[in-house]
């Protein structure tokens, strides 16, 4: 990533003091992919043309100051774009990908913004589509992707390993808890090994995946996963125990996934398999399961090219990635990727 023409337009507008210590980069992606769905509605499959596939196509600035001492200020300001249409992502938030400033230094690093959450930076580690593509985990996981009003903690790398802490403020009156966001998480990556552990629980929210909730409730999550690089294929794995509280009653589910990365050349096959086992008492015939392949051709170190492939089943009761009880999900995906 290079410093444009814009970067350098905004810099100039400080002080010649500060343009000496300061860097501004400015950088994007733009992802565009045909898009092949059949969510067992009954109308048969959509086909369309989408933004953001395998990452979401976005423009952002970020930048740093050396205060001396080791000490540097930091900030990000991403915005998510709908390059379909030409129109912003993330419900028309100006930067509503990322928005945070904080210090960084031996100490590690304090953000404060709307920030990524914990669960979600370790999904992208652990998920062989990276969060993207049909056949992603969160399409079974669930996983919150961002968090606003949030202060975030994370260590310096410690021969290998590095510990976060993330608290979102919920800022309504009389009551601190409510609405707020709690969560840790440590990793730990050295050789061919990536292993992690994060809990997070979210007060007196909603999701809309894998099940959409229709009243605000607690959510919980302790998920574990890691990678390991064998050269020739890289094994993925993840577990999460989830819980879900709504006044009196409660749910639960374990989902796990087992995948893999195959490197050919300059592409790689990614497969994986996904189940979401429902644990609330009296609950049967509600499980789901997802099969996934796919496939990335780099053309260059900025573009690349790619093919995926979702299959979701659905037990009886369930009603994962489809509209209907019991109804399968087809997802194809084809698209190009190109970062700047």
């Amino acid at each position: 990533m290079k410093k444009s023409f814009l970067a350098l337009a905004l810099m100039g507008a400080f002080s010649g003091a500060a343009f000496a210590q300061s860097s501004v980069t400015v950088y994007g992606v733009v992802d565009m992919g045909l898009v092949n769905d059949n969510n067992g509605d009954g109308k048969g499959a959509t086909t369309s043309l989408d933004s953001g596939l395998q990452s979401g196509s976005r423009l952002g600035f970020k930048g740093t100051e050396d205060l001396g001492n080791g000490l540097k200020a930091n900030f990000v300001l991403e915005m998510g774009l709908n390059a379909d249409k030409g129109t912003s992502d993330q419900g028309g938030l100006a930067f509503g990908r990322q928005a945070f400033v904080g210090l960084s230094g031996d100490f590690g690093s304090v953000n404060l913004g709307r920030q990524k959450s914990l669960t979600y930076v370790a999904s992208e580690a652990i998920d062989p589509f990276a969060v993207g593509l049909a056949g992603n985990m969160h399409r079974m996981f669930g996983t919150v992707i961002r968090n606003d009003n949030a202060l975030t903690y994370t260590t310096t790398n410690l021969s290998g390993f590095v510990g976060a802490a993330q608290y979102g403020f919920g800022e309504q009156a009389g009551d601190t808890k409510k609405s707020s966001i709690i969560a840790v998480s440590g990793a730990y990556a050295a050789g061919p090994v990536l292993a992690s552990l994060t809990y997070e629980k979210a007060r007196d929210a909603k999701s809309k995946v894998p099940y959409e909730m229709l009243v605000a409730g607690d959510i919980e999550k302790l998920l574990a996963g890691g990678t390991y690089d064998f050269g020739v294929v890289k094994a993925h794995a993840a577990f999460e125990r989830l819980k879900v509280t709504v006044g009196s009653v409660e749910g639960k589910a374990n989902v796990w996934m087992i995948g893999a990365t195959v490197p050919v050349g300059a592409g790689a096959f990614l497969a994986d398999y996904t189940r979401f086992d429902d644990k609330t008492v009296g609950d049967t015939d509600t499980n789901s399961q997802q099969f996934a392949l796919g496939y990335t051709y780099s053309l260059s170190k900025r573009t690349n090219v790619y093919t995926s492939y979702a299959y979701t089943k659905n037990d009886k009761f369930a009603m994962i990635n489809t509209k209907t009880a019991g109804a399968t999900d087809k997802l194809i995906n084809v698209g190009i990727r190109h970062a700047f």
